[in-house]
């Protein structure tokens, strides 16, 4: 497997792990608008995953690995998740949200650093933009829910 896979791989993973991490985030908290921020995130990652799936991956390998990896699920950043939910405390996800997102950023960032070809590049930039203004928006989400 070429290096580029590999790197694509740990991203489509990780931006699993975050689709899935925002899921539960929005079945878990009381407040609507943080349902629909945390459903909007996650749709936002299904559809970065089969981007880059499709950007770089010919059909034969898209049709495998569709899935994604069950046994590495939330395994990035989004380990508590499950302890914030049971508390049902919307602060606490937010905070296990925005430790995921940290998690997601740092991986986007060191795949830019990496040699990827012009249009995954491309893909991984933009994709990491918005990434990165998810996290900000958590962040000052947690924030505000910390102070009322």
């Amino acid at each position: 497997m070429k290096e580029q896979d590999k790197i694509i791989d740990n991203l489509i993973e990780t931006l699993k792990d975050g689709q899935e991490g925002f899921k539960q985030a929005a079945e878990s908290v009381k407040n609507p608008q943080l349902k629909a921020v945390f459903d909007e995130y996650s749709r936002q990652r299904g559809r970065f995953a089969g981007e880059l799936r499709s950007k770089a991956q010919s059909a034969d390998e898209r049709e495998s690995k569709m899935s994604g990896s069950a046994a590495g699920a939330l395994h990035r950043g989004w380990i508590n998740l499950k302890s914030a939910v049971t508390q049902g405390d919307d602060h606490a996800i937010l905070a296990e949200c925005e430790r995921g997102e940290d998690s997601a950023v740092e991986e986007f960032r060191k795949a830019l650093n990496d040699d990827l070809s012009v249009p995954v590049q491309e893909m991984v930039s933009r994709q990491y933009a918005e990434i990165k203004q998810a996290h900000d928006r958590v962040k000052h989400l947690r924030d505000a829910a910390k102070k009322s």
